[in-house]
């Protein structure tokens, strides 16, 4: 495979045209929870986030540690209407906040 048929998230993002925000999120305070809608997905720029879910007796489980260029959230690309999981930033992160509808048509453009 060549280098040039690589997913350069960088290209991605900047074919993004509107529907997409950056922010700073905080230790602690989620970014979407379990059950929340399914309409965003979401890129990490600088930062730690911790994926987990919760079974329905209440144990959680971490799925994943996600760090600087990682997506989170892609699962609404898929058709999911809610959130699988809770996204918790582990430090303090810079995330792209991408609307669904957004990240399909730039997709589709690539």
């Amino acid at each position: 495979m060549k280098t040039a048929d690589l997913f350069d998230e960088r290209t991605f993002l900047s074919k993004v045209n509107g529907g997409k925000t950056s922010a700073r999120v905080s230790p602690k305070k989620a970014i979407f929870v379990q059950g929340d809608p399914s309409d965003t997905v979401f890129y990490i720029e600088k930062g730690k986030v911790k994926l987990a879910v919760v079974s329905k007796r209440g144990k959680e489980a971490v799925v994943a540690i996600l760090g600087p260029g990682d997506f989170l959230g892609e699962e609404c690309l898929a058709g999911q209407k809610q959130r699988i999981s809770t996204a918790t930033p582990l430090t303090e992160c810079s995330i792209v906040r991408i609307e669904k509808g957004a990240a399909i048509r730039a997709l589709r453009a690539d």
